[in-house]
C-alpha cells in the first residue's frame, strides 16, 4: 500500500486543526488567561507535524484505493483526537491523557459525553475548544458520508452515491470536493443563523456561538453544568430543538434545495420517517408527563420535545433529569438512543434509512410466505433495493448490536452496574452523550475507571465511523497484497 496519499490527507487535517487551535488561544489571550500559551504551543507542534506529514506526498491526491480510504478514515480520526487532547492535558485543569483523549474523542465524534465538571468556572478558551471540536466533527462526518462511505459500501451507504459521478473515475474526487465545499458554506450559514437565534432568545454572545456550533453539529457540549437547562427558557429550548432537527436532516438535500428543487427535503422518505418518529415519541412522552407526573400540558410538551429530540438525534443536551420521569420514560429514552437521524447528517446511531430498508425487506419476506410463487421486490425511495444493499444493512445491524453487547459486557466486567453499563455502551456506540444510572444527564463520566473510559472511546470511534470502517483494518485480508 502506498501510504503517501494517506499521510498527506492526515497531515493536511492536522494543519487545519492547528489553525483552529489559534482561535481559543486568541480568546484566552484577550481575557488574560494563561492557557493561551498552551493552545499556541499545541498549535505549533500540531502544525509542524501536520506539514511534515503532508510534504511526504510529492503529488496531489486524485484517487484513493478502497484500502487507502479505509485506513485514511480511521487514522484521521485517531490522529486528530490525539492532538486535540493536548490543550486538555496542559491547560489549568491538567487532565490525564486518558481523560483528555476521552474528552477529545467525545468532541470530534460529536458524542457529548464529558469528564469535565464545574464547567461554569472554566476559562473561555477550553469551552470554545470543546465547541469547535464538535463543530469540526459534525462537518467531518457529513463529508465522509457523501464522499467516503458510499465508495466503501459500508452498511448500505452505497445507496447515497453522488449522482452523475463514477466513483472509479477521476471525476469522483473533484465532484466530492465541490459538494463538500457547498455543504461547508451551508453548515457555516446555519451556525450563524442559530447563533443569532440563541442570542435573540436571551443568551450572551459567547454562549450563543458555542451552543450554535454544538447544536447544528448535534454534539451536545455546553458551557454550563446544567446544560441548556441553565437558561430555563422556553425560547432557548425550542430554538435548540429546531437546530438539532436541522442538523439531523440530510445536508445533500439542502444543496438540492439551493439548486431549485425546493420539495427535495419534504418529499424525501427518510425525512418523513424521521420527523414522524420524532413527533410520535414526543407526543407519547408528553402525554406520560402530563397524565402520570402531573405536568402542565405546555410544560410537558416543552420537556418532551427538547429531550426526545436531543436523545434521538444523539445531541445529548438536557433540561431535566429524564431518568427520574418514571419507569415508562426510561425504556423510551434507552431505545431512541439507537435511532439517530438521517444519512448525510451530523447525527450518529443506526440511521433512519436502515430501519426503512429492514422494514421493506421484512414486508417482502412476509409476502413471499403468503404467496410463495409471487415475485416481490423491496423498494426504497421508489427505487428497487438490491440484494447487496440488504445484505450490507443486515450485516450492519448484526455488527452494531454485537459491538453494543461486547461494550456492555466489558463495562459490566469493569464493575459498572447493569443500567450504567448497558446505557453507557449504548451512548458510546450511538454517540449520544448522557446515559442512564450513574452516568445520567445529571452526572458525568469522570468517576469511571480509566479502562472503562478507553473502552468507551473505542465505542465512540466505532459508532462514528460506522463500525466496518474500523473493524476491517483488523482482518488479515486487508493487509494481504
Amino acid at each position: 500500500m502506498d501510504f503517501r496519499p494517506i499521510l498527506m490527507i492526515v497531515g493536511s487535517l492536522l494543519a487545519t486543526l492547528a489553525l483552529v487551535m489559534c482561535v481559543p488561544a486568541l480568546v484566552d489571550a484577550v481575557h488574560g488567561n494563561p492557557d493561551w500559551q498552551v493552545f499556541a504551543a499545541s498549535a505549533g507542534v500540531t502544525l509542524f507535524l501536520g506539514v511534515a506529514m503532508a510534504l511526504t506526498a510529492t503529488t496531489g491526491v486524485r484517487n484513493l484505493t478502497i484500502r487507502q480510504a479505509f485506513l485514511m478514515t480511521t487514522l484521521s480520526w485517531v490522529a486528530l483526537t490525539i492532538f486535540a487532547s493536548f490543550p486538555f492535558m496542559f491547560s489549568e485543569r491538567a487532565l490525564s491523557f486518558t481523560d483528555a483523549f476521552f474528552e477529545a474523542m467525545s468532541g470530534l465524534t460529536t458524542t457529548g459525553s464529558t469528564v469535565l465538571t464545574e464547567l461554569d468556572t472554566l476559562p473561555p478558551g477550553i469551552l470554545l475548544w470543546r465547541a469547535l471540536l464538535q463543530w469540526l466533527g459534525g462537518i467531518g462526518i457529513i463529508v465522509m458520508a457523501i464522499a467516503i462511505l458510499p465508495m466503501l459500501k459500508v452498511g448500505g451507504m452505497q445507496l447515497f452515491r453522488m449522482e452523475s459521478s463514477d466513483q472509479s473515475s477521476e471525476k469522483a474526487m473533484p465532484r466530492a470536493a465541490q459538494i463538500a465545499s457547498t455543504i461547508g458554506v451551508i453548515y457555516l450559514v446555519l451556525t450563524m443563523i442559530w447563533s443569532g437565534a440563541f442570542w435573540l432568545a436571551g443568551m450572551d454572545g459567547f454562549d450563543a456561538v458555542t451552543h450554535a456550533m454544538t447544536t447544528i453539529a448535534t454534539g451536545g457540549f455546553s458551557t454550563h453544568d446544567s446544560s441548556i437547562g441553565y437558561f430555563d427558557s422556553v425560547a432557548v429550548d425550542y430554538v435548540a430543538s429546531a437546530g438539532m432537527i436541522v442538523g439531523a436532516l440530510p445536508f445533500i438535500l439542502y444543496v438540492k434545495m439551493l439548486q431549485g428543487h425546493f420539495m427535495a427535503l419534504p418529499r424525501d422518505p427518510q425525512v418523513q420517517w424521521f420527523l414522524s418518529t420524532v413527533a410520535a415519541v414526543t407526543l407519547v412522552t408528553a402525554a406520560w408527563l402530563w397524565l402520570d407526573l402531573g405536568e402542565a400540558p405546555a410544560e410537558a410538551l416543552r420537556l418532551a420535545t427538547f429531550n426526545v429530540v436531543s436523545i434521538i438525534t444523539g445531541t445529548g443536551y438536557a433540561t431535566d433529569d429524564y431518568s427520574l420521569w418514571g419507569h415508562f420514560a426510561l425504556p423510551i429514552f434507552f431505545f431512541i438512543m439507537f435511532i439517530g437521524g438521517c444519512a448525510g447528517s451530523t447525527t450518529c446511531g443506526i440511521k433512519v434509512f436502515r430501519f426503512q430498508i429492514l422494514y421493506a425487506a421484512c414486508s417482502t419476506q412476509l409476502r413471499h410466505l403468503l404467496h410463495p410463487h409471487g415475485v416481490f421486490i423491496p423498494h426504497y425511495n421508489k427505487q428497487p433495493i438490491s440484494d447487496e444493499v440488504i445484505i450490507s444493512v443486515l450485516s450492519f445491524f448484526f455488527v452494531w448490536f454485537l459491538g453494543f453487547t461486547v461494550l456492555a459486557l466489558g463495562l459490566g466486567f469493569l464493575g459498572l452496574d447493569f443500567v450504567t453499563a448497558f446505557s453507557s455502551a449504548a451512548t458510546a456506540i450511538a454517540n449520544v452523550g448522557p446515559a442512564l444510572g450513574e452516568t445520567g444527564p445529571a452526572s458525568t463520566f469522570q468517576h469511571l475507571p480509566d479502562s472503562a473510559k478507553w473502552l468507551m472511546s473505542i465505542g465512540m470511534l466505532l459508532g462514528r465511523l460506522e463500525l466496518f470502517t474500523v473493524i476491517v483494518l483488523f482482518t488479515r485480508a486487508f493487509w494481504r497484497n
